[in-house]
């Protein structure tokens, strides 16, 4: 074998074998990437795109994710537009992607503060619960439960039994 052959030989050797690390540490990233990856941020990611969850009830909602927090979305199909808690979810597709990390407004708007919007709007909503159905409007909202006035009561339900808050 001739120099010029064997010097070839060792850098194609070295190459290959650069190339097999980068792959392995490519690999690497990615598992470690998807380790930290939450189902807020797939559904962040998947903001502008046609989803459909399955809540806890068994029931289905379908719509493009227009907003998206840490721990709720929002999905609009038509005019119809669902506050969904991401507890409350048991299966989503087709979901692809990570969005990138929540910035700090984002990361602050919890539940609350979007469950305070609409009892400030006034707006009638349809309350999806582990018990069942409410229509109403939210006109109180705590730490941790909402007050829905119904017409015939008023009813406190504590956010744990949310599924989603819809418009009508």
């Amino acid at each position: 074998m001739s120099w010029d052959d064997l010097f070839a030989d060792l850098q194609a050797q070295f190459l290959a074998h650069q190339r097999a690390e980068q792959g392995e540490v490519v690999a690497d990233l990615v598992e470690a990437e998807a380790a930290t990856t939450t189902f807020g941020d797939r559904m962040r990611a998947a903001t502008g795109r046609s989803v459909t969850v399955r809540l806890l009830d068994g029931s289905d909602r379908r719509g493009v994710v227009t907003d998206a927090a840490p721990t709720w979305f929002v999905l609009a199909e038509g005019e119809r537009r669902s506050l969904v808690r991401l507890d409350a979810v048991v299966a989503a597709w087709p979901l692809a992607g990570v969005a990138p990390a929540p910035g700090r407004v984002e990361q602050g708007l919890r539940l609350g503060h979007v469950l305070r919007a609409l009892a400030a709007d006034g707006v009638p909503v349809v309350v999806h619960t582990l018990g069942g159905m409410h229509r109403g409007r939210i006109v109180r909202v705590g730490a941790d439960h909402l007050d829905l006035a119904t017409g015939t009561a008023a009813l406190v339900l504590p956010w744990t039994a949310l599924l989603s808050v819809d418009s009508q």
